[in-house]
């Protein structure tokens, strides 16, 4: 979910919804349209559990990507509250540093492809949202969850993988905890008028340690706390926000390709 001092470093918008409908003809077309249920339904059917494959070494860096996190330090990042980021840098990580809040990156982005590779803490503690939990919010409003989902159930809207209370992942491909996974992300932002009227909603490819969870799904609008609100016009370029949800989740080998 989006605080409001995250929103004040993200602009404008980021908490407030606005007149501007999303096209109802572009939500039907999907078959896995978010609006076909409650948000977090316990009815929701649960992904099947795929083994994605052993864990392995960091991925490649693209030559045109951009590095975010090379394992060394933050200075590609800052608190989402102002300031300097206060998470750890250890042993080639990054770990959330429980109570310091969300860290921002250090400027803005539109369309991405974006990798980010993040483990869940090992003994696991906790069961549903309270094991495991942080998130990766494009243009810091659209999250994709992270989440210990191995051998742990919970609503299917809010496991790894997943849009955050839109679309469950296809399946869950997650591996233990205690071992680093994968995210590839392709990003396309929302596209506004100048009267701030939605014109494309927000679209999201995700592969999950190399399985396909979501497929171009079609965002109903921005990540929100139990509900889903409309899209709000905001500039076209923002930070990207990983969040503090209380769990010490860490990240390594953290880089995007600008695809506009």
């Amino acid at each position: 979910m989006i605080t409001a001092s995250i929103a004040g470093v993200l602009g404008a918008g980021a908490l407030i919804g606005c007149s501007a409908a999303h096209p109802a003809a572009t939500l039907e077309a999907a078959p896995r349209s978010a609006e076909h249920w409650p948000i977090h339904s316990t009815d929701r059917p649960q992904p099947a559990t795929v083994e994605p494959g052993p864990a392995a070494a960091p991925a490649p860096v693209p030559v045109d990507a951009e590095v975010l996190f090379d394992g060394s330090d933050l200075s590609r990042w800052r608190s989402a509250e102002g300031g300097p980021a206060r998470w750890k840098v250890e042993d080639g990580h990054l770990e959330v540093a429980p109570g310091a809040g969300a860290i921002v990156s250090s400027r803005g982005f539109g369309d991405v492809q974006l990798h980010v590779e993040w483990m869940a803490p090992e003994p696991a503690t906790g069961r549903g949202q309270d094991r495991g939990n942080s998130g990766v919010f494009l243009m810091g409003r659209y999250e994709v969850q992270i989440l210990d989902s191995y051998r742990n159930t919970t609503y299917p809207d809010g496991q790894a993988g997943a849009i955050y209370g839109q679309f469950p992942p296809r399946v869950n491909a997650s591996r233990p905890p205690g071992e680093w996974q994968q995210y590839d992300i392709v990003f396309r932002a929302p596209r506004f008028d100048a009267e701030g009227r939605l014109q494309e909603p927000a679209r999201m490819t995700v592969r999950h340690n190399g399985v396909l969870v979501q497929d171009g799904a079609v965002l109903t609008g921005p990540t929100a706390h139990r509900e889903r609100p409309p899209y709000a016009a905001h500039p076209p370029r923002l930070p990207l926000l990983l969040q503090d949800h209380g769990s010490p989740v860490r990240f390594r080998n953290i880089w995007l390709r600008e695809l506009d």
